[in-house]
């Protein structure tokens, strides 16, 4: 999955960057309220991280400016504004979660994943099923037949967002645009070898084949008929 972090802090930033990466997921990172709002406007994002105070644009300015400009993209706010009043001003201004800092990545990570789910219309389920493979978002295990499969974690980020498309048949590019950041280069065949690779993983030693290539479209996985 596809993020966005609005954040000055040199030191704040490279930490969230780094355990979201860890984490398997693709992150675009401004350093200032003008580009940030530039990327959300231009770019597709499961959620947006957004601190308030920001050069340039302020942070409640930019997420104003989304929310006219009718992109629902969710977005969790960060601040070192404690009050009732900033958490409600921030969330009334468009914000989906506020998040105070100092804070615990764990804590950010769990308010990320709870926004992407409840953007996917899932917000109870903590875990993805396709016939008999699933997926525990919160743990990162994937089971299939009772079998522990180890993926990496950008191929963990692809079959999320193939399982929260169950059915639907996404192309390379939408993959490029959810699993990999924008500095991305979409002449290499980087995409159909991570596909050949989690294939290798998810479906070789099983009978039922659950990700399909759909020649010159795209891929879908679903369950066989």
């Amino acid at each position: 999955m596809r993020l966005l972090l609005v954040e000055d802090d040199k030191k704040i930033a490279s930490f969230i960057l780094k355990g979201l990466k860890e984490a398997g997921f693709a992150v675009d990172h401004a350093s200032d309220g003008e580009d940030g709002l530039h990327l959300a406007l231009h770019e597709p994002y499961d959620t947006i991280i957004v601190d308030l105070m920001l050069p340039e644009i302020d942070g409640l300015t930019l997420i104003d400016n989304l929310r006219k400009s009718r992109v629902n993209t969710p977005v969790l706010i960060l601040s070192a504004k404690r009050t009732v009043d900033d958490r409600v001003k921030g969330l009334q201004t468009g914000g989906d979660d506020y998040l105070t800092k100092p804070f615990a990545f764990a804590e950010l990570l769990a308010r990320v994943q709870a926004l992407i789910r409840r953007a996917s219309g899932t917000t109870e389920s903590t875990s993805l099923t396709v016939g008999d493979l699933s997926m525990n978002l919160i743990t990162r295990e994937v089971i299939r037949e009772e079998r522990e499969i180890e993926l990496q974690p950008r191929e963990f980020s692809l079959l999320e967002y193939l399982m929260r498309n169950q059915g639907r048949i996404v192309s390379k590019t939408m993959i490029m645009e959810h699993v990999w950041d924008y500095n991305f280069d979409p002449q290499t065949n980087v995409v159909e070898a991570r596909v050949s690779k989690l294939r290798d993983k998810v479906d070789r030693e099983f009978p039922k084949k659950l990700i399909n290539t759909i020649r010159g479209v795209g891929y879908v996985i679903k369950e066989p008929s």
